[in-house]
C-alpha cells in the first residue's frame, strides 16, 4: 500500500504554467532568442537553470534567473489559480497521517508562498526545491531526496505530476505516478500509472493503484 504522497507544485497543485510560459517568452524575446511553443515547452516541469544553457548557450544563467524573477510582478501576467481538488487532497493525505512532501523545480520562496496561498503551508513541511538538487527533473534526485527525508521507501511513494519531465523523474525514482492533465494532453502522459484531469474526487489512500 502507498505510504507517502509527493506533490509537484506548478501545474499540479496550482495552474501557473500559462504565467510561467509568459515570463519565459518575455525573457527570450528581450534577449533576441528565436522561440516557438516547442522551445517554451522545454521549460515545463524543469528548472530554468537546467534549460537556459540549452536555449541560450554561454549566457550568464544566474543573471538570467534573477532577471526572470523580476518579471513576476508584471501586471498583465495570467492569474495563478488552484487546480480543482488539490488543496483538499493535500488535507486528506495529512488527515490520514500519511507522510507528504512537495518536490518542485521552482525556488523555495515561490513554493512556500504558493502553499500559503493554497492554505496548506502548515501541512507541507517537507519541501525539495530547485536549490536542493544538483540536477533537476527528469533526473529522479528530487523525488529520491524527498523519500529519504520522509523515511519512506521509494516503492511506497506515489507522485502527483503534470509534466513529462516530472513523470519521467517519478518513474526513474521507482515510484508510482499519477499524472494530472492540466498542461499536457492525456495521451502524452500515458506512461504514468494513472491519468486524471484534475484532483477533484481523488481519495486517499489511493484505491486505483496497487503495489505488489
Amino acid at each position: 500500500m502507498m505510504e507517502a504522497a509527493l506533490f509537484d507544485l506548478d501545474g499540479t497543485l496550482i495552474n501557473s504554467e500559462l504565467r510561467s510560459m509568459a515570463v519565459w517568452r518575455m525573457l527570450l524575446a528581450r534577449h533576441g532568442v528565436d522561440h516557438d511553443d516547442a522551445v517554451l515547452r522545454r521549460f515545463m516541469g524543469r528548472r530554468g537553470s537546467d534549460v537556459l544553457p540549452e536555449v541560450m548557450p554561454g549566457a550568464d544563467v544566474r543573471a538570467l534567473i534573477a532577471e526572470i524573477m523580476s518579471y513576476y510582478d508584471s501586471p498583465d501576467l495570467p492569474d495563478i489559480v488552484p487546480v480543482p481538488g488539490a488543496a483538499e487532497l493535500v488535507r486528506r493525505v495529512a488527515d490520514h497521517g500519511s507522510p507528504l512532501a512537495l518536490v518542485t523545480s521552482a525556488h523555495r520562496e515561490w513554493a512556500e508562498e504558493r502553499l500559503a496561498d493554497l492554505g496548506v503551508a502548515d501541512l507541507v513541511r517537507t519541501i525539495v526545491s530547485a536549490e536542493d538538487v544538483v540536477v533537476g527533473k527528469p533526473d529522479p534526485s528530487g523525488y529520491l531526496a524527498a523519500a529519504r527525508l520522509l523515511d519512506v521507501e521509494p516503492v511506497r511513494c506515489v507522485v502527483f505530476e503534470d509534466s513529462l519531465a516530472g513523470v519521467a523523474a517519478a518513474r526513474a525514482a521507482g515510484m508510482a505516478c499519477v499524472a494530472v492533465a492540466t498542461t499536457h494532453d492525456p495521451g502524452e502522459l500515458a506512461h504514468a500509472d494513472l491519468v486524471i484531469p484534475d484532483m477533484s474526487g481523488i481519495d486517499w489512500p489511493l484505491t486505483e493503484l496497487r503495489v505488489v
